[in-house]
């Protein structure tokens, strides 16, 4: 709660401090914030690898929310240390539009970012480490578990999602109110407190031990795959498929993976053949278990991948959908509702969904769909994307609209002018069907890949989700620099101009759309295309794998 609290309370923040205390445009800002976004969830392979590998998800976490909390006071000492931004004298809203007023020195800038990246960066051993380490306090022999663990994703998103609303409100009340130094130093006084309750948690928790460096697993399997890619399965020298003896497998923390016939080619590098010597290492023999681990990680990859789209459509929601708000009656009553609160939106609706999922959605989808839990995790994947393609077309039916309604009614060149006669409240519409997106297909997504995941791989296999949300922030960092590139000139303005009234942002949601449905499309096909891993897998203590001899393991 508290990292979420921080990411989109910088994330909606950061680009009114860029443009309004550091004086950078609208364009520069966005995409410094889009980084930031991304380096967030990217950099969560580093974590989930470390927390496999080495560290375990306990010291993963310890690790990295200090890290987060050191960024969060840097950036927090930005805001209220005057040499730190430029002169804010004679800076007006009418210089600022104009670019008057005097832009942050080089070395400002590069403090800015080294401390907002450092902090994107603490994000590595959080986001791929929590939710997986929640998820192993559960006994996976009772016979609960795959209820409780249901509940639990649910529940861990319903604690994020309470995260963002604290910060698309009480944190954007505090900056307004009392300033910008206040509000960053809220959100790292909250990872503060976040961080004393989960070291008090320590007597209490269950560990799953690493692994070992999966990396290095991976590296082995391929490796042993090429150096015998020319071995054919029917050889006579051939002696089987090799594993080691008993119920544990040789990769610590992990139990055997019963054969499968996907990606043969990688079934070379368990091949133990007659003419090899009694200990051919592990860089030319590895086991089934290891094979299959990753082609596990393998067929996993285009699930996520296909939730890349949505990452989009949210990184844009957040810096477009408010330069749509500037423009907009913002008047709730006698309530004047700020323009950066209007994405609590869809966190709202993500709240309200979540409350309602276990007593209203489950019984309705299990009376349509059989399945004891409403839906399967990859139905609900599939549920949200959809949902996210009606949430972005009428973003662009309503932006086409807001825009001609501004030029009729003369507001052309004033992008940051409220019109009185038209709500922001249309906005709702969008925010709240790309929440309801959101809770299917995230909640849905951290549940596949966690129960798919191999043993030794749990955090892998979450930091997958991150990498996809941050290689959406990234893809639309470079969507709008191609767009504003091909679609501007000297003669005319971009579709993502800073005036969003001479701009085209309704071209841009349908470009959104058209993707959007062409992504839906390719997941349908993978998710059809997807066998469950409970599907597959053959109990070996009841069933003797063909092919596979057992061996000890030398030394």
């Amino acid at each position: 709660m508290a990292e979420r609290m921080a990411y989109f309370g910088l994330s909606i923040n950061m680009v009114a401090f860029m443009f309004y205390v550091m004086h950078r445009p609208f364009s520069s800002s966005s995409n410094a914030v889009n980084n930031f976004l991304g380096i967030s969830q990217a950099s969560s392979v580093l974590g989930g690898f470390l927390a496999d590998a080495y560290l375990g998800r306990y010291w993963t976490i310890a690790i990295f929310t200090t890290i987060y909390l050191l960024g969060l006071t840097g950036i927090t000492l930005c805001a209220t240390v005057h040499t730190l931004v430029p002169n804010q004298d004679q800076c007006s809203e009418l210089a600022l539009l104009v670019g008057n007023c005097e832009p942050a020195k080089p070395w400002q800038m590069i403090y800015l970012y080294a401390v907002l990246y450092v902090t994107g960066f603490g994000a590595a051993g959080i986001r791929p480490c929590v939710s997986s380490f929640g998820a192993d306090q559960f006994d996976e022999r009772s016979s609960d578990y795959k209820s409780h663990l249901d509940r639990f994703f649910n529940f861990f998103y319903l604690s994020v999602t309470i995260g963002a609303i604290i910060a698309f409100t009480a944190v954007v009340y505090v900056q307004m109110k009392l300033g910008w130094g206040f509000a960053f130093g809220s959100l790292a006084l909250a990872m503060g407190i976040s961080n004393m309750v989960f070291f008090l948690g320590t007597p209490l928790y269950r560990h799953r031990l690493p692994g070992g460096s999966p990396l290095t697993r991976v590296a082995q399997v391929l490796v042993a795959a090429y150096k015998k890619r020319k071995a054919e399965f029917s050889r006579s020298e051939l002696i089987g498929l090799y594993e080691v003896p008993g119920k544990q497998s040789a990769v610590k923390g992990s139990g055997k993976i019963a054969h499968t016939d996907d990606f043969r080619c990688l079934d070379k590098a368990a091949l133990q053949l007659k003419e090899e010597s009694a200990d051919p290492g592990p860089w030319r023999l590895c086991t089934v278990t290891q094979v299959e681990e990753v082609k596990i990680l393998l067929k996993l990859i285009p699930i996520p991948a296909c939730t890349i789209m949505l990452s989009v459509l949210l990184t844009e929601y957040l810096t477009l959908s408010v330069q749509q708000a500037y423009t907009l009656n913002t008047h709730m009553g006698k309530l004047k509702l700020p323009v950066t609160c209007m994405p609590v939106f869809p966190g709202l609706s993500i709240f309200l969904i979540l409350s309602l999922y276990y007593s209203t959605f489950v019984p309705l989808s299990r009376r349509i769909t059989g399945h004891p839990h409403g839906a399967s995790q990859l139905q609900r994947v599939g549920i949200g994307l959809a949902v996210s393609i009606l949430s972005v077309a009428w973003a662009a039916i309503f932006e086409r609209y807001r825009r001609n309604y501004a030029i009729r009614q003369g507001y052309e060149a004033s992008f940051l002018s409220a019109m009185p006669n038209l709500s922001a409240y249309w906005l709702l519409i969008q925010y709240c069907l790309i929440g309801i997106a959101e809770v299917f297909c995230v909640v849905g997504l951290l549940e596949f890949l966690y129960e798919e995941a191999p043993d030794a791989m749990k955090s892998i296999g979450s930091a997958y989700a991150a990498l996809a949300g941050g290689l959406g922030c990234f893809a639309a960092s470079i969507l709008n620099s191609i767009i504003k590139s091909i679609t501007g000139s000297s003669e005319k303005p971009s579709w993502l101009s800073q005036n969003i009234n001479t701009g085209r942002f309704d071209y841009f949601y349908w470009l959104l759309t058209v993707l959007s449905v062409i992504n839906f499309g390719v997941f349908l096909y993978c998710a059809h295309r997807y066998e469950y891993r409970t599907e597959q897998v053959v109990q070996m203590e009841k069933q003797a794998l063909p092919n596979i001899k057992e061996q000890p393991p030398s030394g």
